[in-house]
């Protein structure tokens, strides 16, 4: 359970994990702007605006006011839009306050169908926490529609592959928006996943796999528990659209304004590409355009998943753009089929499942400056692994120091000069004595050149001579870890893990709770070869180069042509 100490109070719909302290809502009675034509029943507006069983507001019917009519519900709708634009595939739009049958046409997921349990965030000093949300661009050919719009018909029916997996990840002070993208193709360990729906089991994968078919798997929930697996960032949600909602979406929304350096035409000789057809300069497109543009990847600058990737970063950064300056948004038919488009479209874990919900979301996500979103890619490298070659991997050091900046909740842009990196919290379980606890050293510094011999001797006996007398050497595990960690299997050895760090110097915001181990366990890292101590180093909070950082202002973004798709 998440801790909820600290914050202020919530309205009562509200029901977004990592939300802090938020500002009152309007009741009936309160004075405010009234500048809509509708008359609904209270009691359907409240069902619409807060989730089935609130039971927040008057029981009896009449007309609201202070906001809470189609002046306020159509602000409301156009923030709840941005939300759900930022589901990478360009999709926009949240819900219509006034039509209960939205909230009927959200698809609900589980959040996660893996067996380890996600860290709770950690509050900052104002009782506010962060907000992670998975978004994923499914492929499924699951309807004529879908096939019509994806491709080859012996796909038709086959598992979905998450062909698009960004985290946007909603600062805890609101200041910010960091998003992150993985390539489709980087290789990952899928652990165990369950289907929730039939109750197949999934074991967890013996090498690493493609991270597009964790969708297979069980659904969004094991993309999500596959994330957790390899960043350690704790999320919170998750939203899912396939390609039938990319176009309806982008026809709702009226189109995106792109950029290309050069005449474009994205087909190859023996049929390959998306067919994307675009003169050189900003065209603003929509519908099956808007999808061949996301699709694009034989075309733009090297033709790989990672241009393509770029591409989708301009698109949305273009769509939340054109959202904030889009006056006909306020036309309620527009924002009507906007939000057909986008509930028919969403699957969404049960902690975002009604249009209150989104609404909230989407209150939140509107704090924040289009100058203050950041899109990134994970740093990522060439596979050599046979067979695999080609396919991508976490580039070593840098990807991870992306993932740490999400976790801390630093900001990308590097525009947080007010905030340093955040001191781990020490435990309140208090350590036992150093000579009862038990320790396992394990030596993780090999590299693709070799390893540091007798690391985890070393550092055993270190632990001894500062009076961990049952500090252990592992002698079979030699692994490749850049940096060094503290793992504990349960809260009540908490306190007894960061003893053990204290003891050698090491950080404790390198202190984690894992189910991957059964006792307290010291991976000796690529950081630390030499010496009884951890050397104190000053860690780098920027981002990496190799993330290609997009700003959300940058208006005069161009995605490069490849010279061979021109025309």
């Amino acid at each position: 359970m998440r801790n909820t100490q600290g914050r202020g109070p919530l309205t009562q719909h509200s029901a977004i994990r990592g939300e802090g302290a938020r500002e009152h809502a309007p009741q009936a009675g309160d004075t405010g702007r009234q500048d809509g034509s509708y008359e609904e029943s209270t009691s359907a507006r409240r069902t619409a605006r807060q989730g089935p069983g609130s039971g927040q507001g008057p029981a009896g019917g009449g007309r609201r006011h202070g906001g809470t009519g189609a002046g306020r519900g159509r602000r409301a709708l156009r923030w709840a839009a941005i939300t759900v634009s930022l589901v990478i595939l360009g999709t926009a739009g949240a819900g219509y306050l006034y039509y209960d049958h939205l909230n009927d046409q959200i698809k609900k997921d589980k959040l996660t169908l893996g067996d380890k349990e996600m860290a709770d965030h950690k509050a900052n000093a104002a009782g506010q926490t962060p907000i992670n949300i998975l978004l994923i661009g499914s492929d499924a050919r699951d309807s004529k529609e879908n096939q019509k719009l994806g491709g080859a018909k012996d796909t038709f029916g086959a598992p979905p592959l998450a062909d698009v997996q960004m985290l946007l990840h909603l600062s805890a002070d609101r200041s910010n928006i960091s998003v992150v993208s993985m390539p489709r193709d980087t290789l990952v360990k899928i652990p165990k996943c369950t289907d929730p729906k039939t109750g197949e089991e999934y074991p967890a994968t013996e090498g690493r796999r493609l991270t597009n078919e964790t969708l297979g798997r069980g659904g969004p929930g094991c993309t999500v528990a596959t994330w957790y697996e390899l960043t350690g960032i704790t999320i919170d949600h998750f939203m899912m659209v396939d390609f039938a909602g990319v176009v309806s979406m982008a026809d709702a929304v009226g189109g995106v304004p792109v950029c290309v350096d050069a005449n474009i035409y994205s087909h190859t000789s023996d049929g390959k590409g998306s067919g994307l057809k675009l003169e050189k300069g900003t065209t603003p497109v929509k519908g099956e355009q808007a999808l061949q543009w996301l699709r694009t990847r034989y075309g733009f600058e090297d033709s790989s998943d990672l241009a393509r990737t770029h591409a989708q970063h301009m698109y949305m950064n273009s769509m939340v753009r054109q959202l904030k300056a889009n006056a006909s948004l306020s036309n309620p038919n527009k924002l009507r089929k906007l939000a057909e488009a986008a509930t028919d479209a969403l699957t969404v874990d049960e902690g975002l499942d009604t249009i209150g919900k989104l609404i909230d979301l989407g209150d939140e996500l509107k704090k924040v400056p289009s100058s203050r979103i950041t899109m990134t890619t994970m740093p990522n490298q060439y596979s050599t692994i046979p067979g695999l070659t080609g396919k991508v991997e976490p580039k070593p050091g840098e990807a991870e120091q992306l993932f740490r900046l999400i976790r801390e909740d630093i900001a990308l842009d590097g525009k947080d000069k007010k905030k340093k990196k955040p001191a781990a919290t020490a435990s309140e379980d208090k350590a036992a004595a150093a000579e009862e606890i038990g320790v396992l050293v394990q030596n993780g510094t090999r590299t693709s050149t070799g390893s540091t011999g007798g690391r985890a001797n070393s550092v055993a006996q270190a632990l001894v001579a500062e009076g961990f007398t049952k500090a252990v050497a592992d002698p079979t595990a030699l692994l490749s870890q850049e940096t060094t960690t503290i793992s504990y299997p349960s809260a009540e050895l908490e306190g007894d893990a960061q003893a053990v760090a204290k003891a050698i110097g090491l950080p404790l915001s390198s202190v984690r709770k894992s189910t991957d181990v059964t006792q307290i366990t010291l991976v000796v890292g690529t950081d630390w070869t030499t010496g009884d101590k951890y050397p104190k180093t000053e860690e780098d909070n920027t981002t990496p180069e190799s993330a290609r950082a997009l700003n959300g202002a940058k208006e005069d973004a161009c995605m490069e042509v490849n010279p061979d798709f021109t025309w």
